[in-house]
């Protein structure tokens, strides 16, 4: 009988203690739900879960329908296609006889999601091979479509929506909008083979930044680790946190996750500022600064005024009149003072000294390489 008694309060200890953990990990993942305490981007946003990603896809295929904007006989590989598919049909045409100007030979491309079942359907983009001047109108007939290890994940068929035009006539006048040598096809693609993951590990999981980051990459575990109330993240490199599963979400893997999806935590950015000199496009960083340096912005304008001169002779001299042309070089240049910098810690202080100096984007962009080369500029500086 006493065993019995024994037996039976060893038994009720041990279900208390896993209702205590239960609570326990119940509360850590309502803080982690919550997000108090935090500020700055979601997990979900500045990361994704390792093992999870999509297939990219690609096919060749023919789209028909198109109104005289097709390839030329000059496409020959388009004409080889044609004949080959209308065999599989019992039709057998020669290749000289055959006009093709409604069909144009296409590549389809898309990215299948990670999860996706048989039967699903995705976006596929549509790009003209030949010379087809325009796949407006047209219908992209029945296509496979492969991935990288060769097997067939999906189909596409359906009509191209391209989102402009292209009107050509005889005379060689052309009135366009957009481009229309590619188009897209809403949910275009019908999964056949589902995307193999590696998601499924019930006892931890990674997380991978988009942008590789010690200092994000710290902050998340820490976060997580706060949230949870136990060292269960861990920081692997800059790229990657390695989280151990609580025995008591295993069996919820899915919901464990979506919770660390929607914790926040701050995310370091780095010091830099980009530069597009094809568009004078300039985007500052949020941590770029300037040291004290002294900025002097002008241009020097030369112009050349041409003035005639005519010299007219005397009366019965028996000469003749000659126009002439004397050359006046004027010289001017831009009154521009020297902007002294005391340093600029924040981006509205650099954009309030740029923009005293009045000068345009692309000043900014010779202004900004100046800096550089000078040590001032405490950012990064990338030109694409």
């Amino acid at each position: 009988m006493d065993h019995k008694i024994f037996a039976l309060d060893f038994l009720r200890v041990n279900i208390v203690k896993r209702i205590c953990v239960m609570i326990v990990c119940a509360a850590a993942l309502a803080v982690l739900a919550s997000g108090e305490g935090q500020a700055g981007s979601r997990i979900k946003d500045i990361a994704y879960v390792l093992g999870v990603r999509g297939e990219q896809v690609l096919g060749y295929g023919l789209a028909v329908g198109l109104a005289g904007t097709g390839d030329t006989q000059r496409s020959s590989f388009t004409v080889q296609s044609v004949t080959s598919m209308l065999k599989r049909f019992g039709i057998t045409v020669p290749q000289t006889e055959l006009r093709l100007r409604n069909v144009a030979a296409v590549m389809i491309t898309a990215t299948v999601p990670a999860f996706t079942k048989p039967g699903g359907q995705t976006d596929i983009t549509v790009s003209s091979m030949g010379d087809a001047t325009s796949l407006q109108g047209g219908t992209l007939l029945m296509t496979p479509l492969s991935g990288l290890d060769g097997e067939v994940y999906a189909m596409a068929q359906g009509s191209i929506s391209v989102g402009g035009f292209d009107v050509r006539s005889s005379t060689g006048a052309r009135v366009g909008k957009n481009h229309t040598a590619a188009g897209r096809v809403p949910n275009g693609a019908t999964v056949e083979r589902a995307i193999a993951t590696s998601f499924g590990d019930t006892t931890k999981v990674s997380l991978v930044l988009h942008q590789p980051d010690f200092t994000t990459s710290k902050h998340i575990a820490v976060a997580i680790n706060k949230a949870l109330g136990e060292d269960l993240a861990q920081s692997v490199d800059a790229n990657t946190v390695a989280i151990k599963v609580p025995p008591t979400q295993t069996q919820n893997l899915v919901g464990f996750i979506s919770i660390l999806e929607s914790l926040e935590v701050e995310v370091d950015a780095i010091a830099r500022v980009v530069i597009n000199e094809r568009t004078g496009t300039v985007v500052v960083g949020s941590n770029v600064s300037i040291s004290a340096v002294a900025i002097s912005h002008g241009g020097l304008n030369i112009d050349i005024e041409s003035a005639p001169v005519i010299s007219q002779p005397n009366g019965f001299s028996q000469g003749t009149t000659v126009v002439t042309k004397i050359e006046r070089p004027t010289v001017s240049q831009d009154s521009s003072s020297v902007i002294a910098l005391n340093g600029a810690a924040t981006v509205q202080d650099v954009a309030k000294a740029l923009n005293s100096l009045k000068v345009s984007p692309r000043d900014i962009i010779a202004i900004f390489q100046a800096l550089k080369e000078v040590g001032a500029l405490k950012a990064e500086l990338v030109i694409i």
